[in-house]
């Protein structure tokens, strides 16, 4: 490390990783004992299909001073209130993942295991009858939730593209330096093993004290320079190829993500101001490139914008995420798959949890040990959030039975054990998906406990059936009083026309 007076963390790769590392470490550090350096190169694309995200976004921009209406304007965003699966578990099924819950606890007991009892008793409504954000999405409604009575989150859909370039705009009026150019090859000290600098093709030799890796894919720091090994998850996500593709929009933007389950994978439809974003995540093990794009245009309600674009990937992540003074960021250190807009919570969790463990001059091993000790934990959680999807599956083809086939891992052996014989969620540390989460994928693929909890039959049955049918009604007619979607964008936060073009 240098013994100058500032702490210089270099930052190789924009696109949203880079700047929402950068944003948040200008903001979030004094500026008079750390300076940051964003270099990134015009000719390196983005991979641009993180265009769905989780309330830790808003979460994120609220850290940052961002203006939400600005924000949503210049990217030509819309908000999101969960996920819509369709078709999966079986076909005709759907359900909804909510950024809500199912109402309060009563007695300290879930309200689902209420809703186990009715079910037993002979009720078939499904539990998304009492998540408040569903009423409000099914209706193609949005306003956000009141702050002192919050009953549901949200999170946005937007241009990964224009996102990028908004927090560039932020991070260097908070005083990142950003330097154009493309890296050729890296510095190593010749003792320590450390990155001492990288250089770029102009010429230009930027060296630094921490470094952040945000090249995506290609992993040019921590995986390439640092030969930081890579744990594999294939056995467990057999999906490795999705194809993406920008539509015409047809109708208003719906205040949630689709997710559409097909013969070899599944479909996203993400709904932006101008335009649709689509795409197809599958198995190449199962279904070919060319069914895969057949398939994709064959059911987008637009007219394609482009050509599909076609990237595979890897599920899994560095073994370690930190290693000797670089910390990988986004895709650079893990990737699961688009399901569940895991891209950018992660980027975000990796910049928070930095945080907690910021390195002073010298790094301490003990900070990069916890950091990623913290880090393995909780993107294995999320891993087990994803596996459970595709396991549940009864849908007859290939891949889906290959999904169930899978010796998955031990940990969500646990939590599916527990919840069939009780009906509870057996959280661990670091979730990042809490219980309305797991209620919602267990309960809307069709994965119903044999038991509930007893405490539940301290009430008779007519009276819970009174309470649940008097949440349901005031939901409906809560949800009722919310203005359509599209109204509140073009209230508030409407993009202008010139930039659709």
């Amino acid at each position: 490390m240098n013994d100058g007076p500032q702490q210089h963390i270099v930052i190789l790769g924009g696109g949203a990783a880079g700047w929402i590392a950068a944003a948040l470490l200008a903001k979030q550090t004094d500026r008079r004992q750390t300076r940051i350096t964003l270099v990134e190169s015009e000719e390196i694309g983005i991979i641009g299909v993180g265009e769905a995200t989780v309330p830790l976004l808003a979460q994120c921009n609220a850290m940052l001073g961002i203006d939400e209406f600005d924000f949503i304007r210049r990217t030509q965003g819309t908000f999101k209130l969960g996920i819509e699966f369709c078709d999966w578990g079986v076909a005709g099924n759907r359900h909804f993942h909510a950024f809500s819950d199912y109402g309060h606890p009563v007695q300290g007991v879930s309200p689902h295991h209420y809703w186990l009892r009715l079910r037993q008793a002979g009720d078939e409504r499904p539990i998304d009858d009492y998540s408040f954000a569903y009423a409000v999405a099914k209706d193609n409604r949005f306003a956000p939730s009141d702050p002192e009575n919050s009953r549901y989150h949200h999170a946005y859909h937007f241009d990964a593209a224009l996102y990028a370039r908004y927090l560039r705009d932020v991070a260097t009026e908070l005083g990142v330096q950003r330097i154009e150019g493309k890296m050729t090859h890296v510095d190593l000290d010749g003792d320590t093993g450390d990155i001492a600098g990288i250089h770029l093709a102009n010429g230009v030799t930027v060296p630094g004290d921490l470094f952040l890796d945000c090249t995506g894919f290609a992993s040019e720091l921590l995986g390439k320079a640092l030969g930081t090994p890579f744990v594999d998850w294939s056995r467990w996500l057999l999906c490795d190829s999705a194809l993406a593709v920008p539509s015409k929009r047809a109708g208003p933007p719906m205040p949630f993500t689709r997710s559409t389950a097909h013969a070899g994978g599944w479909r996203w439809t993400i709904p932006l101001q101008h335009r649709s974003g689509n795409g197809m995540v599958y198995s190449s093990q199962f279904w070919s490139d060319e069914a895969a794009r057949e398939a994709l245009l064959g059911a987008i309600d637009g007219e394609p914008l482009a050509e599909p674009r076609l990237f595979r990937f890897t599920s899994g992540h560095r073994k370690q995420f930190w290693n000797r003074n670089c910390i990988g960021i986004g895709f650079a250190s893990n990737f699961l798959e688009p399901l569940e807009s895991t891209g950018l919570q992660l980027i975000v969790m990796g910049i928070l949890k930095l945080f907690k463990y910021f390195p002073q001059r010298t790094i301490d091993p003990a900070l990069r040990d916890e950091y990623n000790r913290v880090s393995t934990r909780e993107i294995e959680r999320i891993r087990d959030f994803i596996i459970a999807h595709y396991h549940l599956s009864r849908r007859p083809e290939p891949l889906w039975a290959a999904c169930r086939d899978i010796d998955i891992p031990d940990s969500l052996r646990h939590k599916l054990e527990v919840w069939t014989a009780s009906g509870q969620i057996a959280l661990g540390d670091l979730e990042s998906h809490v219980e309305p989460s797991w209620l919602a994928i267990l309960l809307g693929n069709g994965a119903v406990p044999a038991r509930y909890n007893v405490l539940a039959d301290l009430h008779s049955l007519e009276q819970i059936r009174e309470g649940m049918r008097l949440r349901r009604e005031e939901i409906l007619r809560s949800a009722q009083a919310v203005t359509s979607h599209q109204d509140f964008i073009d209230r508030y936060c409407k993009a202008p026309q010139a930039a659709a073009r």
